[in-house]
């Protein structure tokens, strides 16, 4: 209950002030409430928040343009500069934590490395970092992430609000619009929902819970099989509600109390490899023909599924967000074994 009742006054209270994406930002909020406040762990269901990524993917699915992607691939020198050097941004504050003489150079590393927490997080053990040091900061990083794009979207890029929160837009269009319009959206989201789950069960890669219903999606909607390609506001939101929360309850008060002494040398460094990154999307806006909204939610460190859900609210060009976003998260979690023997040459006593 404190979880619903954070996010929909949260929600409505952003949605009121023209922010984008604003049931994300309050689940998000709602989620924190509870895990600060409250004794009892509390999980949104893994089949739950993959029913969430995967709605988000339909929705972007929906959005992809050729003419995108094919912009992407000519700026594709650019965008590989972007990515290594969001890459080196990362390992020099990784290091700069390492400092620390209760934090190892390869837990220093995976802690900040930017991009693909959830699979950063999962293999953190294997590669000898401290998992408890990276999980934590990994979803700090995320959460700062998280906070710092609805102000900088709004203040810096002032877009048109979409459809991510109630009172939107897209909320009149879906009240207003047939109910045959509304059978096409729902038979729309359940084909390219459960044929994309049922595709990343079977081809598992990296992000697969967003990327195949996306792909499956983009199919659908760009050869017109099944009609007009939508997705329902209200499906949105409980895709936004799920992620949100998600994230969320991952700052319980004992991971929080667990890196308290080092929490203000790592807010320091997440903050730079932040601004850090955004003066990257600033270059490649100048550099390319993209606009500058897409360059910084492009080049964002991290929280990709919150990134997307906010580049498709924003009016944003979502496939090449998603294109650089991607390609960063690909390369990253190919290198994680090879930096780790990199950085540790010998046992790391903070995995012990």
């Amino acid at each position: 209950m404190l979880v619903l009742a954070v996010t929909a006054a949260v929600s409505l209270t952003l949605g009121a002030l023209g922010l984008p994406s604003p049931v994300l930002f309050g689940a998000l909020l709602g989620g924190m409430a509870h895990a600060l406040t409250s004794p009892t762990e509390l999980r949104v269901p893994p089949a739950a928040f993959r029913v969430g990524q995967g709605v988000i993917g339909v929705t972007i699915g929906a959005m992809v343009s050729v003419a995108a992607l094919q912009q992407a691939g000519r700026d594709l020198l650019p965008i590989a500069l972007v990515t290594l050097g969001t890459l080196a941004l990362s390992l020099g504050a990784g290091r700069l934590l390492a400092l620390r003489r209760d934090v190892s150079p390869v837990t220093g590393a995976f802690a900040l490395i930017a991009g693909g927490a959830s699979g950063i997080v999962a293999v953190a053990r294997d590669l000898g970092a401290d998992e408890r040091v990276v999980t934590v900061v990994q979803y700090l990083r995320v959460l700062v992430v998280l906070l710092a794009m609805p102000l900088v979207t709004s203040v810096v890029f002032a877009p048109a609000r979409g459809a991510g929160g109630p009172g939107g837009p897209g909320a009149a269009g879906a009240a207003g619009s047939d109910g045959g319009a509304l059978v096409t959206e729902t038979g729309f989201v359940l084909v390219s929902l459960v044929l994309g789950l049922a595709l990343a069960r079977a081809l598992p890669v990296p992000t697969g819970v967003l990327l195949w219903p996306m792909l499956v999606a983009a199919v659908l909607a760009a050869t017109g099989w099944l009609g007009a390609a939508g997705v329902p506001v209200v499906v949105q939101w409980v895709g936004y509600l799920l992620i949100g929360v998600q994230v969320g309850l991952r700052f319980t008060r004992e991971s929080l109390r667990s890196i308290a002494r080092m929490l203000p040398v790592v807010l320091v460094l997440i903050a730079g490899l932040v601004v850090s990154t955004a003066a990257m999307g600033a270059v490649l806006a100048r550099t390319t023909e993209v606009d500058g909204l897409t360059a910084y939610l492009a080049t964002t460190p991290g929280g990709l599924f919150a990134v997307l859900a906010t580049a498709a609210d924003s009016g944003a060009d979502v496939t090449y967000v998603l294109a650089v976003q991607v390609l960063r998260l690909v390369v990253i979690l190919l290198l994680t074994p090879l930096l780790a023997r990199w950085l540790r040459p010998d046992a790391d006593p903070s995995s012990r």
